[in-house]
């Protein structure tokens, strides 16, 4: 188990967490390949406590992923600087998650499709008036001809940190 650091700035309002990974845009997917640390950007979604994010069926990341299913997901958001006449104590108001689990292939069609559905909502709402047709998860091809694939990662760790910006 790791601890934050500076407990002061630890966020343990469940309700908080979930909303700020509700909204967050970008994740960091962290994974070790081999001895070499190896960290993609990706969308996602928080579902069921859960991460969710979909890549494609071949490269780098799968390769990793096969060999080393144990991950680590961050997500962190500035919301400005705090000035301050001593500049020592000059801060940034922010507040970030850090999760770690192995990642899994998500077992069912019903679920990624759940998943996918809940990506398209998030980050084009209301743009498709359809919901997603889990045929449709289930034969994707991109353009570079790969399948697309679901997974999760369920955290058996979750910190939050966070610095509120002060009141005006």
């Amino acid at each position: 188990m790791f601890t934050v650091r500076l407990s002061s700035r630890l966020c343990q309002d469940e309700n908080k967490i979930a909303a700020f990974l509700e909204q967050a845009q970008t994740a960091f997917l962290g994974l070790a390949d081999g001895g070499i640390p190896y960290v993609v950007p990706l969308n996602f979604v928080w579902l069921n406590g859960s991460f969710y994010f979909h890549a494609a069926e071949e490269g780098r990341k799968m390769d990793i992923m096969g060999r080393n299913p144990e991950a680590c997901v961050t997500i962190g958001e500035s919301y400005g600087t705090i000035p301050h006449p001593v500049p020592a104590k000059t801060d940034t108001a922010y507040m970030s998650v850090m999760a770690f689990g192995a990642i899994e292939p998500v077992p069912g069609l019903a679920e990624a499709t759940a998943a996918m559905q809940a990506m398209l909502d998030k980050y084009a709402p209301g743009f498709h008036r359809e919901r997603l047709a889990s045929v449709h998860v289930e034969r994707y091809v991109s353009s570079m001809g790969s399948k697309t694939a679901v997974f999760k990662l369920t955290a058996r760790q979750l910190t939050a940190k966070e610095s509120e910006k002060p009141s005006e």
